[in-house]
């Protein structure tokens, strides 16, 4: 696949364009820059599932809509703080070098940068199953 096709699919794949750009939590079109994919691998000892790393950057104050992740997901924090939501738990804000593990499913109701002067950063590894996006909406109730 040539480069310009494969980064067509990975955008199309991780809901960056189009109607699926809402889905895409860290991505949302007003904000391009916000999410760079680093790398996307198909694991030889996990058929049928792709393993992503990606970097999240948030502006001073910005933040993400509330989402799920249909993988898991591990997510360090490489500059600034961020605060963060999962499930039931209380809201905790990471600081760089702190990070924390989302189990598949797990609803991220809050994600945002700490800070209303600095910007954040993350590092985000998921594994999902291939043809599945790394970031979801909450289903309606």
């Amino acid at each position: 696949m040539n480069p310009s096709r494969l980064c067509m699919s990975l955008l199309l794949a991780f809901g960056l364009l189009g109607a699926q750009s809402a889905a895409w939590a860290h991505g949302e079109a007003q904000h391009p820059d916000q999410v760079k994919i680093l790398q996307e691998q198909l694991p030889t000892n996990a058929p049928g599932k792709k393993a992503v790393m990606l970097t999240v950057s948030y502006a001073p104050g910005e933040a993400s809509p509330a989402h799920q992740h249909p993988g898991a997901v591990m997510a360090y924090v490489l500059e600034g703080a961020v605060t963060s939501k999962l499930n039931d738990e209380a809201e905790k804000t990471y600081k760089a070098g702190e990070f924390w593990y989302e189990a598949p499913g797990t609803v991220h109701s809050v994600s945002r940068n700490a800070s209303k002067t600095q910007p954040a950063k993350l590092l985000v590894w998921s594994l999902v199953e291939e043809g599945k996006p790394v970031t979801e909406p909450l289903a309606k109730p």
